[in-house]
């Protein structure tokens, strides 16, 4: 065995560890190995390792300085799959890079100011960068606060985060097909990339409400399976090629809001349904409601914007709501920053052990 510094921190609804880019291999397929063994995938529980046997725990968070001269620090994400050994680096995560800033103060990347440290990341999956704002009294990051997120208990201090100029995150386009809404297999969908590459529809489309609890929906194989047949004609017309083995394009079922907000959502991983919804699920959403065209500004309650060309949405999920600030540009109408508030928390530091054999 040998042993890798690691930290285990919880990163708005999502968990999993962070490591330093430097003590993990530039090989990729090394690299790739080691997170396999660390985390323990090949296993629906992650028996031998420290994930926790879910999509929202099988995530990795990988930190370093970054050489750019317009970021503090670069992140780069990946999803390892629970039940295969496969790593995924195609998405971004923006709940995990909630504790990104948190983990690079905390880890002497960028120095902490008082009251508040603010730092700009550079997501390596997408290209894109983020402002973060952390809260830092006295030069050290603070933990504790009165700021509630849906789908995690109690209350903590917020990590503010801007997402800047997220359009065409892995397509290069903000709608890849040059439409605002496509037909597949009969079924209307925009073909989307804000922050991440996703696929949204009406959830009436495939005979759903879009209000249905993420294990109704998951314990639905044929809706599963029809919804990955066109997720996966959605990646080919997005120039992604053959996503079989990827977990973008993201399926997004949509309904009108239920209650005071914008818009309901389903997100899915994209094999189950998220119990609230990613970040970059969120931006992304936000930022369909206020492109004319699309399946999403179609079904939404759409507030005006104020003088500024903001407007605040909200998205309605399984978990309560996710609010996002959209910016645009009031001449263009184009998205030009996305602000969401979300929560992290440090849970453990050491090693992870892993196997010998798959350095």
């Amino acid at each position: 065995m040998q042993k890798i510094p690691c930290v285990l921190m919880r990163g708005g609804t999502s968990r999993g560890p962070f490591f330093l880019s430097s003590d993990l291999p530039d090989d990729v397929a090394a690299r790739d190995a080691m997170l396999i063994s660390a985390m323990g995938s090949g296993h629906p529980l992650q028996i031998d390792g420290i994930g926790g046997g879910n999509p929202l725990t099988s995530k990795v968070a990988i930190v370093g300085r970054s050489a750019r001269d317009d970021a503090d620090v670069d992140y780069l994400f990946a999803q390892v799959n629970v039940d295969r050994a496969l790593v995924d680096t195609a998405p971004n995560c923006g709940n995990m890079l909630a504790a990104v800033g948190p983990f690079a103060i905390e880890q002497g990347l960028i120095p902490a100011s008082d009251p508040e440290t603010r730092l700009t990341i550079f997501n390596v999956n997408t290209g894109k960068r983020i402002e973060a704002i952390v809260q830092t009294p006295g030069g050290a990051v603070d933990y504790e606060g009165d700021t509630a997120i849906a789908g995690v208990p109690g209350t903590a201090a917020p990590v503010r985060m801007a997402f800047l100029d997220a359009a065409g995150s892995k397509t290069g386009r903000l709608l890849p097909t040059g439409s605002a809404a496509d037909v597949i297999d009969g079924v209307e969908v925009t073909l989307f990339d804000m922050a991440v590459a996703a696929m949204l529809l009406d959830a009436r489309c495939l005979g759903k409400t879009g209000r249905e609890t993420p294990a109704e929906l998951d314990a639905d194989g044929t809706f599963l399976q029809g919804l990955e047949r066109l997720r996966q004609e959605a990646g080919r017309r997005m120039g992604l090629g053959d996503v079989s083995q990827m977990v973008i394009p993201k399926p997004i079922l949509l309904a009108p809001p239920a209650g005071d907000g914008t818009i309901t959502a389903r997100y899915f991983m994209p094999h189950s349904c998220h119990t609230a919804v990613a970040i970059t699920g969120a931006v992304c959403i936000a930022s369909a409601c206020c492109t004319p065209g699309t399946v999403a500004h179609r079904l939404a309650r759409l507030p005006q914007p104020d003088a500024d060309g903001r407007r605040r949405l909200v998205i309605e999920h399984p978990s309560g709501q996710t609010p996002v600030e959209i910016e645009q540009d009031p001449v263009t109408g184009i998205v030009k920053r996305a602000m969401v508030i979300r929560t992290a928390r440090r849970l453990f530091d050491g090693f992870v052990h892993v196997r010998d054999q798959v350095a």
